[in-house]
């Protein structure tokens, strides 16, 4: 039945009877951070749980290749309006932080089930340790707010009054929290009527093939795309900044290998489970979705007309050793996964751009930050809410600059009005805009990060600003291009008890302090030398960039508003292109002078030869004997002092040529 044209339209009706859900879902959602920030999902699920059809303009875009059929198994006897719920991370790892409530229900027709409709919202807090639930200082899942493995939340049609009961006990704002599950069941609501019009238009059986037919489709879409590259292996590492309160970084290894029309993607080298709580809890499922976001980009930035569904992921094939970041074992505290998995998506895009590097865009900012507020308004009542994200630039592309303030990482996350903000939440807004000379420089720039600033005006307000990271590790340049500028948090700026916060994530306010936040930039693509004098003329009148940097960075003296082209035409003919592939800034530099890839290579060994339990309090150990040592000679002498500090300590199962000596 299925030629090319009604295949476009079953994949038409599929699309809007998913974005008819997400209307449902926004238009009725409580907190700000699902009707605003559309920090949600919908989607349509086949009999076997794939997810076959997504909505295009509303919601996150990660999660076009969830498989929801482990959750499924785990409840039994589902009935018509029946609704089924999780936020429990290490159950059936739908759900990735305490936050995501995920729901789905079973469409019946004729007596038995042909399909599902899911989705997820963000609760604005679960409750735990700290306000909106989540921090990177939390050291076990138990610290951030309670959960429920799956389960029945809506018996035929009428809600578990225990449940909600349980839950509203436990969290610091139940009206939000019961406002937007009840408003994501009448998004799964919508979507069983819009998959019901669907079986009587094409027919039963006609819909079941559909469903198949769509994720036969993108993944075929998915093989041609990966087919179109050349064979071979391509590594790959980033960082994300701090690791713990120890303040080590957390190193993401990748080794990409691409056959034909399959990929395999090996995460071994990257760091062990760690003492904070941005491990992602993969459940070394080879293909979960969360380690696969950043190949969705890939693909859909290759062909914008490549259906999003489970489909796929079926070329790809993910290795995420049990112990390590990428697959935590319970208890590892997970809720700041989405920071990790922001590093992941620069990690699989510098993969990619060394296999294709004329067909994709430098790297984005990489932090997605999302900053909650707990204060007290004038009545004395207590808010909490989500204020904005602070999202940054995207890496300059192939054939235009980066998007400013809005790059890959976060880009479905919209920002809310101040004034919307100002009217729910008794704080102030100062600067809320784009930050300049943020933009790595390249013969097109990285896009500029977001910077914002409020006040608050209760005693013992609490901030919780999450995924802030790239305050030391820059977003890299491509091509020529210039890594982007830095991350960073700061107390009253411009005032005497100005300070610094850096990368902490939570923070009290006292009446009258203002906290500014800015994110990375993009990261720039090209020679900034090529770069047309009128763009960088025209990016200073702009405000993007000032006339020192369209000096330094791209060679363009700006003398009363004007290139002057002679000076200009001079100092460009001095200097010469930056060699290498990527450019990542001197931070990386310095820092992988000690920490070579053969000293992580060592590393890596030793600790994989642990027990779990061993590797990051050993990883710890060796990192602070690390001074005025380097390269693997460095990491055996810190290993000899370890083990001779602490003889409990076990042996390493394998032990390495460097090591044994």
């Amino acid at each position: 039945m299925f030629d090319p044209l009604n295949l476009q339209v079953f994949a038409n009706h599929t699309r809007a009877a998913a974005e008819n859900m997400a209307y449902t879902l926004q238009r009725t959602a409580h907190s700000a951070f699902v009707k605003e920030t559309e920090d949600f999902t919908v989607m349509l699920i086949n009999r076997n749980g794939d997810t076959f059809g997504v909505p295009m303009g509303l919601g996150a875009t990660w999660y076009p290749g969830l498989t929801y059929t482990r959750a499924i198994d785990m409840v039994a006897d589902y009935k018509p309006g029946d609704v089924a719920f999780t936020n429990d991370p290490y159950s059936c790892f739908v759900a990735t932080h305490a936050p995501d409530t995920h729901l789905w229900k079973p469409v019946f027709y004729e007596g038995e089930i042909i399909a599902w409709t899911g989705g997820h919202i963000h609760n604005t807090d679960m409750g735990g340790a700290v306000p909106a639930s989540l921090s990177r200082a939390l050291t076990e899942i138990h610290q951030e707010g309670i959960r429920f493995p799956p389960m029945k939340l809506v018996n035929e049609g009428v809600f578990d009054e225990d449940i909600l009961k349980i839950m509203t006990t436990n969290v610091r704002k139940p009206d939000l929290n019961i406002g937007d599950i009840k408003a994501l069941v009448g998004a799964l609501n919508t979507g069983e009527r819009k998959i019901l019009a669907m079986v009587e238009k094409f027919g039963k059986e006609a819909f079941l093939e559909g469903a198949e037919v769509l994720l036969d489709h993108a993944e075929a879409q998915a093989r041609d795309i990966l087919r179109s590259m050349p064979d071979g292996t391509y590594v790959f590492v980033d960082y994300a900044d701090e690791d713990s309160v120890e303040a080590n970084p957390c190193r993401l290894k990748l080794t990409m290998t691409i056959r034909g029309d399959e990929a395999i993607l090996d995460f071994t080298g990257s760091d062990p489970q760690l003492g904070s709580s941005l491990n992602v809890p993969s459940g070394g499922d080879p293909r979960h979705t969360m380690l696969l976001v950043g190949v969705y980009y890939v693909l859909y930035t290759i062909n914008p007309k490549i259906l999003l569904n489970t489909g796929l992921t079926r070329p790809f094939t993910c290795i995420a050793p049990q112990g390590s970041v990428l697959n935590p074992i319970s208890p590892a505290a997970v809720g700041m996964r989405s920071l990790t998995c922001a590093r992941l998506r620069s990690v699989i895009f510098g993969a990619f751009c060394q296999a294709v590097p004329e067909r994709l865009p430098a790297a984005p900012a990489g932090n997605n930050c999302i900053v909650n507020v707990m204060t007290t308004d004038e009545r004395g009542r207590t808010v909490i809410a989500a204020v904005n994200p602070v999202v940054g630039g995207g890496g300059g592309m192939p054939h235009r600059d980066g998007t400013n303030g809005s790059g890959a990482d976060a880009a479905y996350l919209k920002n809310t009005p101040i004034e919307i903000t100002e009217t729910e939440v008794p704080i102030e807004f100062v600067k809320y805009g784009l930050a300049k000379d943020s933009g790595g420089a390249g013969r097109w720039r990285g896009g500029l990060a977001t910077e914002m600033a409020f006040r608050v005006f209760s005693p013992g307000s609490r901030i919780t600003a999450r995924n802030r990271d790239r305050s030391f590790f820059r977003p890299w340049g491509l091509l020529g291009g210039k890594a982007a500028g830095l991350s960073d948090m700061v107390l009253n700026p411009g005032r005497d008890d100005y300070r610094r916060l850096g990368n902490i994530d939570t923070a009290i306010l006292q009446p009258g302090d203002v906290l500014e936040i800015r994110s990375a930039g993009g990261g720039g693509r090209g020679n900034p030398l090529e770069r047309e004098v009128w763009r960088v003329v025209r990016d200073v009148e702009r405000g993007y960039v000032s006339a020192e940097a369209a000096e330094r960075d791209y060679g363009v003296v700006i003398r009363d508003g004007a290139a002057d082209e002679g000076a200009t035409e001079s100092l460009r003919a001095s200097r010469s292109a930056s060699a290498g592939h990527f450019h990542y800034g001197p931070e990386r530099e310095g820092y992988e002078a000690q920490w070579t890839p053969a000293a992580y290579d060592l590393l890596t060994d030793i600790l994989a030869g642990l027990p779990i339990h061993w590797r990051f309090f050993t990883k710890t150990e060796i990192f602070r004997r690390m001074k005025g040592r380097a390269g693997p000679e460095g990491v055996s002498a810190a290993l000899a002092d370890v083990r001779a500090r602490f003889r409990e300590m076990p042996e390493p199962a394998i032990e390495t040529k460097e090591a044994a000596e």
